[in-house]
């Protein structure tokens, strides 16, 4: 090769020489500098030093994962604080990563990326750990305040009135939601830590409104004014006098039901020392029965019959059953059915 071009070659090569030489100097020099366009979740650490990014990140990022997990319901709501879920970063892990996608290529095309301050958009996705269990047992919190079972509508009985008791839906917490919706909250940077608590509505079996045809008629007995009255459709329709238990053989107080119904019934005489004679027989219909006309079990031994003193209504003259005038007890016993309440106080 003649000298004239032996020489400019050289001087090219040796300045090659020199800028590949600085590139990979420079290259070198800035290995633990963060490409620009680099994040890490949802924090950008660009241009910064190995060190400066690890506080950036325990600063936004673990920071911002720090924040306590509210759930709320309405009015209410519950808190998971740090020092429960134990949420932490791999700080170390994570800067690593962001150098390695910042080192990519070779050293040339990256000294001229640093050189120019190309960005290279690079996303790292931290590593996030935090504390299952605990999770699990703040769900199981929220639950316990906010479940509760659909109340059925029902009755609220008075000696003078029959009551609705309204019903009630229940809720039930969507626990898995739930725990999906605060597992993301912890776990993913830059994910809302506000959370809201989705329910399910229990619908009642028995509704108010529908409390009115479960219960068409209602009887109730007030002993000490020695009256039983009528409902229907939860409404007083008509009031009897009567006659209830004596001192030692009260009526027996309480919520029963119609238990059978019977017409002109026999007596089968209770074997009680008051019974006398007649103890342990059977007295059938007619003229010596106190059973008069119509029977109305409601308790073991009790029930409402008609009967042939009426001048004992309006006193505690029974052993224990409830007298009717003999019209009366005809009537209430075609107006009432097998099963009907009967509240006696």
């Amino acid at each position: 090769m003649p000298r004239k071009y032996l020489v400019p070659l050289v001087a090219v090569l040796a300045l090659l020489t020199l800028l590949v030489g600085g590139a990979y100097a420079y290259d070198t020099a800035t290995s633990q500098t963060v490409a620009p366009g680099v994040t890490v979740g949802n924090v950008n650490v660009g241009g910064l030093s190995a060190e400066q990014a690890r506080g950036k990140l325990r600063q936004d990022l673990l920071g911002a994962l720090e924040a306590p997990v509210v759930a709320s319901r309405g009015s209410k709501s519950w808190r998971l604080g740090p020092a429960q879920s134990k949420v932490a970063v791999d700080i170390d892990g994570s800067v690593d990563a962001a150098l390695a996608k910042s080192n990519s290529g070779n050293f040339i095309v990256r000294a001229y990326r640093k050189l120019t301050g190309t960005e290279i958009d690079r996303a790292v996705n931290p590593a996030v750990s935090f504390s299952a269990p605990a999770v699990r047992r703040f769900v199981a919190r929220v639950t316990k305040a906010l479940d509760r079972p659909a109340t059925d509508a029902a009755l609220a009985f008075t000696v003078s009135a029959v009551k609705p008791v309204p019903s009630r839906v229940g809720l039930a917490v969507k626990r898995a939601r739930l725990n999906a919706a605060v597992t993301q909250a912890l776990a993913t940077p830059g994910a809302s830590h506000s959370v809201e608590v989705a329910v399910r509505k229990l619908k009642p079996k028995v509704t108010t409104k529908q409390l009115a045809a479960k219960y068409p008629v209602v009887v109730s007995v007030d002993r000490s004014n020695f009256r039983l009255t009528l409902f229907e459709d939860l409404k007083e329709v008509k009031s009897y006098p009567i006659a209830v238990g004596q001192a030692g053989l009260e009526t027996p107080a309480g919520l029963y039901s119609i238990q059978n119904k019977q017409v002109d019934p026999s007596w089968y005489v209770p074997d009680s020392d008051w019974a006398g004679d007649l103890a342990g027989t059977v007295v059938p219909p007619g003229p010596n029965n106190p059973l008069q006309a119509r029977w109305m079990g409601i308790t073991a031994g009790a029930g409402i019959h008609g009967t042939s003193e009426p001048a004992s209504l309006g006193s505690a003259a029974s052993h224990g059953c409830i007298r009717m005038a003999v019209p009366d007890v005809i009537e209430l016993y075609d107006l009432v059915e097998v099963g009907t309440p009967v509240f006696i106080a």
